[in-house]
């Protein structure tokens, strides 16, 4: 594999974030939900205004995964008040790792997760947590194999849809 590169996303960014983002949420969701809750969530849940609010967020933290400059992936860290659930002070959500599919099993996503760990530690976070589709077993043993547990779940809207997540931690040694 060349080498993935991990950037910051900036304020500079919002447009290559926006279509990455609606690139892999459409990849990664479209098949196992109806076409109208994907438009309205892909419309509605990336827009340049709602994504420069959340870069904007000092409690959220967004990074490309690149490959020669071309952005493949990316990565939403949560902190503090920013955290959708929870809003544990010294906990570190992980709202989303996002892979282009063609650039699947290629180790994207790991190299992803070890900057979100990077940060845990550099915050002296005693556990990371996320949310995970039930219906998302590639994701769910990501993050199994990665030594996260399933603790609760929290239901999540897609469109006129109830969708249940998983939610699941690791805590961290200190």
């Amino acid at each position: 594999m060349d080498n993935i590169n991990i950037r910051s996303v900036t304020l500079n960014d919002i447009a290559q974030l926006q279509q990455i983002g609606r690139q892999t949420f459409s990849e990664t969701f479209s098949e196992g939900n109806t076409e109208e809750n994907m438009k309205q969530y892909l419309s509605e849940g990336f827009t340049t205004e709602k994504l420069a609010a959340e870069v904007d967020n000092p409690n959220s933290q967004f990074y490309f995964a690149t490959i020669d400059n071309k952005v493949i992936g990316y990565l939403k860290l949560n902190f503090g008040e920013a955290q959708t659930e929870l809003k544990n002070y010294r906990a570190l959500e992980i709202e989303r790792i996002y892979v282009l599919k063609e650039y699947h099993g290629k180790g994207v996503g790991q190299v992803l997760y070890e900057k979100a760990l990077q940060i845990a530690d550099q915050v002296k976070a005693s556990y990371v947590w996320l949310g995970v589709w039930e219906e998302n077993p590639r994701a769910i043993n990501f993050y199994k194999k990665n030594g996260f547990v399933a603790f609760d779940k929290h239901i999540f809207r897609l469109g006129n849809e109830e969708q249940t997540d998983i939610m699941m931690k690791i805590h961290l040694k200190r």
